[in-house]
């Protein structure tokens, strides 16, 4: 589930866009109202303006049988069907993710076909009661969209609060204090609105007269929903019927959901392995590349891509550059003598970017102490491309700040040893092999920033003004073996390329 809004950071965001009701959820709402979908919000209330704005999810229960109808609408109006790892799918609950591109964020809706609950890694209950709600829903008094009946949400909200406030679930323990309270909150408003003898006779409908009392005690009375463990065991006890699996197995696998959780989260945050851990792009993933010369905003978009998909989907960064990104292993150590050895030489011969720059060809120790960086760097490259494209057979997004070619050698992340003197035939093959991997590799979309070279200067002041312009004239010839390729003016306000950025990206997601 998405963060809260007041956390994000996305350049983007629009003080007066975040309190809009996004119109690509207007649309599908309208839809389904014109082909008569049933359907309604079966979540508390008090949060359903979150969803509606694109702060939150926006959980919505549609009729079995017109559940079809329901996926065709969203897929017309442009949101996509991102199925979950297998441990953590269920096959009542569709994930649909839409780009509203006025606002610029992802919308987020939850499609079920059947009312399940239980802890956060594994809905194990199915609440028969998909029908009997649905008739009673009613439409939000000012908003467009169809919800519970109070009375109706006040008696799902005890259940609900009965079957997934557990300590055993990590995910409940991690943000206890949050969801007591939200619950805590919830119960306290129904309890002010609903008539405590509607509730009993509601809950003795659906529920039987012998869990009546007690149901209606639990939103009137204390204590909190969290340590009626008598009420808690006896909803158990009535929806055992309805499990999906028996104790000991729901355990085992709530027990390998925490392992898979725990590992995806170390992966998301520090490991960065090409390995899905929540929500997969449908129809396997993608290698996004972000190219163009020093002081395009590369990074900043790299970022702000990676916050924008992240939130919903499963994307790892990768940095082919030998910059001030993340390095592997392999070029780790030589990055920590490079500020040991930059002294040794004055100025650096003809090809180098940054720095004083001669007009003399490299000396036989620079093109030696170089042939040993290149060599590293190929290396890194062809472990960093493997890595990138067996993530995305596997339905990652992989985002790249850079990406390797062979259409032009010494610069753009191209070859390196072919400008320096004395290296064996050997060992530019060796190079030359990594290299020619990427050709084999292409990203699926490349975007290309294109900076006039007066931008380029004020934002890279150490970089030779003759490299910029030199550079910024290859980017258009590099193809990337038919990739498609977007070329974005950078100049414009921030905002509006990264607006132009993600309509590309979600255009082939």
């Amino acid at each position: 589930m998405r963060q809260d809004a007041l956390h994000r950071t996305d350049p983007t965001g629009d003080p007066a866009a975040d309190s809009a009701i996004l119109q690509l959820i207007l649309t599908v709402l309208n839809d389904f109202d014109r082909h008569d979908i049933t359907y309604f919000y079966w979540k508390s209330s008090n949060r359903v303006y979150r969803g509606l704005t694109g702060d939150g999810d926006l959980d919505l229960l549609v009729a079995k049988r017109d559940q079809h109808r329901a996926q065709a609408i969203l897929l017309e109006r442009g949101l996509k069907l991102f199925p979950a790892v297998a441990y953590r799918d269920h096959p009542s609950v569709l994930s649909y993710l839409g780009h509203d591109e006025p606002s610029g964020r992802i919308v987020h809706l939850h499609l079920h076909v059947r009312l399940v609950a239980g802890a956060s890694l594994l809905k194990n209950y199915h609440l028969p009661w998909e029908e009997v709600l649905a008739k009673r829903a009613i439409a939000h008094p000012e908003l467009p969209i169809r919800i519970l009946e109070p009375v109706d949400e006040a008696l799902l909200l005890i259940v609900r609060g009965c079957l997934e406030l557990r300590r055993s679930d990590p995910v409940v323990l991690r943000n206890w204090q949050a969801m007591t309270r939200k619950f805590a909150l919830d119960r306290a408003d129904l309890a002010g609105r609903i008539p405590r003898a509607a509730l009993r006779r509601r809950a003795a409908e659906l529920l039987g007269g012998d869990l009546a009392d007690m149901v209606a005690d639990a939103l009137y009375c204390q204590p909190s929903l969290e340590h009626q463990r008598h009420l808690r065991r006896r909803i158990r006890t009535h929806f055992a019927p309805h499990r999906t699996y028996n104790e000991l197995e729901a355990g085992l696998r709530s027990l390998t959901r925490a392992t898979h959780l725990a590992a995806g989260y170390l992966n998301k945050r520090f490991l960065w392995a090409p390995r899905p851990w929540s929500r997969r792009a449908p129809g396997g993933g993608h290698v996004v590349a972000v190219i163009g010369v020093d002081g395009s905003g590369k990074s900043t978009i790299v970022a702000t891509l990676r916050q924008w998909l992240g939130e919903e989907m499963d994307v790892i960064p990768i940095y082919f550059g030998t910059g001030a990104g993340r390095p592997s292993l392999v070029l780790w150590p030589l990055k920590l003598m490079v500020p040991l050895i930059t002294p040794l030489f004055k100025t650096k011969p003809r090809g180098s970017s940054h720095g004083k720059i001669s007009d003399r060809p490299p000396s036989r120790m620079y093109s030696a102490l170089m042939a040993i960086w290149a060599t590293a760097t190929a290396i890194e490259k062809r472990s960093k491309l493997s890595a990138a494209h067996r993530g995305a057979r596997r339905g990652l997004v992989v985002v790249t700040d850079r990406y390797p070619q062979n259409e032009i050698a010494g610069f753009n992340e191209g070859p390196l040893m072919p400008r320096l003197v004395g290296i064996p035939l050997w060992l530019r093959q060796f190079e030359a092999k990594a290299y020619s991997l990427a050709e084999r590799l292409p990203p699926d979309i490349v975007i290309k920033l294109v900076v006039p070279p007066e931008v380029c200067a004020r934002r890279e002041p150490d970089m030779d003004p003759a490299v910029i312009t030199q550079r910024i004239a290859a980017i258009p010839r590099l193809a990337f073996s038919g990739a498609r390729v977007v070329s974005i003016d950078a100049q414009q306000p921030l905002a509006d390329v990264i607006r132009a950025v993600k309509k590309e990206v979600w255009r082939i997601l």
